[in-house]
């Protein structure tokens, strides 16, 4: 079985900072901490009674400098549960979903659960599999389609991951 889950709706309702499209995300909120390729990003959404933060990286495709990508780690508003949210562009091919390969090795593929007017959203609940492969990763390749057989790869650093994620309140 993949450690990629797919969620219900009601992990959707997390803060507006942390469901931006890729080339608004990484310019959210207030950065509180890097952590080598990661930030810390904080704010506070409205109607929040407290600052939200979330653990992210942006990266753009290896051949198209154009084309972007931003992930998102960030606890579930009730503090059970650490979600992945992926902010990938529109045009994406949905019912293929989002890959994943860290360091070469397949972990499996997340379905997209909504897009907005500037990317569309895949989102995973990290098992502590999934967690320990990117702490001891070198690097994720985060894969989107355009067509079933076109597979578009961006590459992301893992370092700093695990030092970011255990400050991530």
């Amino acid at each position: 079985m993949s450690i990629f889950k797919e969620i219900g709706l009601a992990a959707l309702a997390v803060a507006a900072l942390l469901a931006l499209p890729a080339d608004q995300a990484a310019a959210q909120g207030a950065v509180k901490s890097v952590h080598k390729d990661w930030q810390i990003r904080c704010d506070t959404p409205p109607g929040a009674k407290s600052e939200q933060c979330a653990l992210i990286q942006s990266v753009t495709a290896e051949d198209r400098a154009n084309v972007g990508l931003t992930v998102i780690v960030l606890k579930t508003a009730d503090a059970k549960s650490r979600l992945m949210r992926v902010v990938a562009p529109l045009g994406v091919l949905l019912p293929s979903g989002l890959g994943l390969k860290i360091d070469a090795a397949d972990v499996g593929r997340a379905g997209f659960v909504r897009c907005l007017p500037n990317g569309c959203i895949a989102e995973v609940v990290m098992d502590e599999e999934l967690i320990k492969k990117l702490r001891t990763g070198k690097s994720a390749t985060f894969i989107i389609f355009q067509t079933p057989e076109e597979g578009i790869g961006f590459p992301m650093s893992l370092n700093g991951f695990g030092e970011g994620y255990d400050k991530l309140p």
